[in-house]
């Protein structure tokens, strides 16, 4: 068996996957070469490798045409994934396998490659339909981690019965073995308020909140910031982009433009607030539940709408000025929200003992046996 961990997009995205290949391998000692388009993605890769004492197998960076470079260079413009899927296309059609956190992965099929099996497991647990789109059903098996997202995902014909598995949260397992005690660089010790905004532009709290939610911190030091948004919101900036934002830091506020610790956990685990808007992410900081924040920067009638069914675990805010007196109420208000919180956590995240990674190895494993791949 020659199995391919395809990372196609960012390199955050291997958390939620790279556990899996290391067990596949310590299981079976089939080959296993993971691909990447980031160029950060090795960095990680090892990260994760080292937290699961084990060798970080065999890594190939994507080929890219001359055509394909320099449109990448263009960083704004993004990864060119289908430009690079096509560039690698008879290397990848060589495997058994192709495991992808990243569902426009699918488009492999489209390209040209027929012979491996397209493995899939979503790069979050959230709520957005933009989770449930029809390219799913391209792929011939599916891990997720609740049944939440299963019950959603057959109703819409995504998944077939026999061709999924729930394994719980694989980026949840590789958060607890590389999690240490996160120092944060506060000069107080004080509540933590984790603010997490997305990066879609249609949707992102960022341009309307953030500078009302510097400044309300600025006045008022009774608690610590976080602001740690998702890396694709200010990860295709220039350097020098990202450090004005990092200097915003002061004694209460730490900004993170995108650091290992804004991709690993480390700092939801942190957190005593979670302030956000659309991020799945949510999902992550409520494994244990804590008070919640949403902010609908948008106008969004969201009450009925099942993509903004996380906003019902938290008090929402329209206007910033409401924010700081929403954040500081939040702590006296969880009690409203603390069961619907553990219903929705056990629906999204489903088994969060540990050994999700492992579960996933051997569902894929018997997947791939069963298919008659595999010895």
């Amino acid at each position: 068996m020659r199995i391919a961990f395809l990372y196609i997009a960012e390199a955050y995205q291997c958390y939620h996957g790279a556990a899996i290949a290391l067990e596949i391998t310590r299981r079976t000692g089939w080959p296993v070469v993971s691909y990447h388009n980031d160029p950060e993605t090795p960095h990680h890769l090892d990260r994760i490798a080292a937290a699961w004492g084990a060798p970080p197998g065999e890594q190939r960076r994507l080929r890219r045409t001359p055509l394909t470079r320099g449109l990448q260079r263009l960083k704004r413009l993004g990864m060119f994934k289908d430009l690079v899927m096509r560039d690698n296309l008879a290397e990848l059609d060589g495997y058994d396998a192709i495991f992808a956190v990243e569902n426009t992965v699918a488009a492999l099929r489209r390209l040209g490659a027929h012979r491996p099996k397209l493995i899939y497991s979503p790069h979050g647990f959230g709520d957005r339909a933009r989770g449930f789109i029809p390219r799913i059903a391209t792929f011939d098996y599916v891990l997720l981690a609740g049944e939440k997202t299963a019950a959603r995902m057959l109703s819409l014909g995504l998944i077939r019965e026999g061709d999924y598995a729930l394994t719980g949260s694989v980026k949840l397992d590789t958060a607890e073995r590389i999690a240490g005690a996160t120092t944060l660089p506060f000069d107080a010790p004080r509540p933590v308020v984790l603010y997490n905004a997305h990066k879609e532009p249609r949707l992102t709290s960022w341009h309307r909140f953030v500078e009302p939610m510097l400044a309300g911190f600025a006045a008022d030091r009774s608690m610590n910031l976080l602001v740690a948004p998702h890396v694709k919101l200010l990860r295709r900036r220039s350097a020098a982009f990202r450090a004005a934002w990092a200097a915003r830091s002061t004694g209460n506020v730490l900004v993170d433009p995108g650091s290992d610790r804004s991709v690993d956990m480390s700092y939801a685990a942190a957190a005593d607030i979670y302030v956000g808007d659309v991020s799945s992410q949510v999902y992550e900081f409520l494994a244990r539940p804590r008070p919640c924040v949403f902010l609908n920067a948008h106008g969004i009638d969201w009450r009925d709408d099942p993509s903004f069914s996380h906003w019902h675990l938290g008090d929402v805010v329209d206007n910033p000025a409401d924010l700081m007196r929403a954040i500081h109420a939040a702590p006296a208000r969880h009690a409203q929200y603390r069961a619907r919180q553990k219903a929705m956590v056990a629906a999204s995240l489903g088994d969060t003992s540990p050994g999700a990674a492992v579960r996933a190895a051997d569902a894929i494993v018997a997947f791939l046996r069963r298919d008659g791949r595999a010895a």
